[in-house]
């Protein structure tokens, strides 16, 4: 049917369709264009192109069969989802477009457990990697891929159905996990670069069987983004089994002197690191070798699932209205009347204590002693001179400033200051000219105080 319309509408209407479609729909919806049949079939026709370029882009299944307990890793190209994309009429270079990818379960918005994804930049590939359990074997997974072309905004999608089966040995019995300090999971993805790991671990191990279990990267552990210099990893915690027992270079690990080099933060001593470092350097502390006959199972008893639906208990059956009302009144007055009358109890003790029990001034004076009376009037009364004396300075002085009679000569000794001493401009603190002015007290000497003593001895 596209086929006629367009043999029909191609004389008439080609520039129009060689346009994109948005450009052609504003062409037509011109009134300056032709009407009539030839215009609806050309537009028709470009309805019906537009769906078989969208129905193209959905491709048939694509199959894997990886095994139960083996690394399972599974590249999406960019250059394979290239072809997938229509060519876009603006400038730009369609080889190297910016295209990111999305992965989930069909059917579900996520992937299973044992699957992984990454993706570092929309100009890198994007890896799907995990362990198949043996839970999943004989159970197709079908992962729904879609591919954004980030420059056109196009999308593409297919389906890869992932056909578990069951290994010859799982799992194996002997698994050691290294820590990689120098890789990040997708630098450790690469076949080439997996392939060297397990070539220097078969050397180190000797076994007949080897096999990757599974990579996880050191983020997934709890690990820390590294800063971007010096051009440090993230780190990958590699998994691998093999059917024979550890070897003694692996052993090394686990004696007591690399034990204390550990604990003390340092690198232990392993002969066979040297096969390693030329291009793996393995933090040997965080080494882990695993025993499976060995290793006690643990068995959890789950109880078994329910159908979900309730059991059925007859209609619902609302109380009827014969039921006698309740009055809540003597409640609310117990619920009241009884914090009230508490508080009430509390308020006239608290006020007889306080108003009712004070002593007064006057029983206070009555049992203060008359000299403690006294003592402190006194104080009172030289308190209260001092503050007449700061409001007015021409009053006469003190009289802690008069003159007074010195004990041993009789003579009347005047105050420090003369009577026309200004004070108000009196230092702090007085100098040695300050005190020339002073009358010196005489004092008797020794000869003369003994002699006074001893006729006072005498008499």
């Amino acid at each position: 049917m596209c086929l006629e319309l367009y043999v029909r509408g191609q004389e008439q209407f080609k520039p129009l369709l060689s346009l994109p479609l948005w450009h052609f729909i504003a062409q037509i919806s011109s009134p300056c264009t032709h009407a009539g049949n030839v215009l609806l079939t050309s537009v028709v026709f470009k309805m019906c192109v537009s769906v078989v370029t969208i129905l193209s882009r959905s491709h048939a299944d694509r199959n894997v069969y990886p095994s139960a307990g083996v690394l399972f890793v599974h590249v999406l190209e960019r250059e394979y989802f290239k072809g997938e994309f229509p060519p876009y009429p603006k400038a730009g270079d369609p080889s190297n477009d910016p295209i990111t990818f999305n992965t989930n379960l069909k059917g579900y918005p996520d992937r299973p457990g044992w699957l992984r994804y990454i993706q570092r930049t929309p100009h890198s590939d994007g890896v799907l990697y995990g362990s198949p359990t043996a839970e999943h074997i004989g159970k197709p997974t079908v992962i729904e891929i879609t591919a954004y072309n980030r420059r056109t905004f196009e999308t593409a999608r297919h389906n890869l159905v992932i056909n578990i089966k069951a290994a010859e040995e799982f799992p194996l019995p002997y698994q050691a996990e290294f820590y990689i300090k120098n890789m990040n999971v997708e630098e450790m993805l690469a076949s080439e670069v997996l392939g060297d790991f397990l070539g220097a671990v078969k050397n180190v191990w000797q076994p007949e069987r080897l096999n990757a279990i599974n990579i996880t990267s050191a983020l997934d552990r709890g690990g820390r983004v590294p800063l971007p210099i010096n051009n440090l990893k993230e780190g990958v915690y590699v998994m691998v089994g093999a059917d024979v027992p550890f070897s003694s270079c692996l052993r090394e690990v686990e004696s007591p002197h690399n034990q204390l080099r550990c604990s003390q933060e340092m690198e232990p001593v392993i002969s066979c690191d040297k096969k390693f470092r030329a291009q793996f350097h393995i933090d040997w502390c965080k080494i882990s070798l695993v025993d499976i006959n060995k290793v006690v199972p643990v068995y959890v008893t789950r109880p078994e699932p329910g159908t979900g639906i309730l059991p059925e208990f007859g209609e619902y059956k609302p109380p009827s209205e014969s039921l006698k009302s309740r009055d809540y009144f003597s409640d609310f007055l117990v619920t009241l009347a009884v914090p009230s009358a508490v508080a009430l109890v509390l308020f006239f003790i608290l006020g007889y204590t306080m108003c009712c029990r004070r002593e007064g001034v006057e029983k206070r004076n009555m049992q203060t002693p008359d000299i403690q009376l006294v003592h402190h009037s006194s104080i009172q009364k030289s308190t209260k001179e001092l503050r007449s004396m700061s409001k007015n300075r021409e009053i006469s002085w003190p009289l802690s400033t008069l003159p007074v009679f010195n004990p041993v000569s009789g003579e009347v000794v005047p105050p420090i200051h003369p009577d026309n001493y200004e004070t108000t401009s009196m230092p702090l603190m007085q100098t040695q000219a300050n005190l020339q002015n002073q009358i010196t007290i005489p004092q008797q000497r020794p000869s003369e105080l003994i002699q006074e003593r001893v006729s006072g001895d005498y008499f």
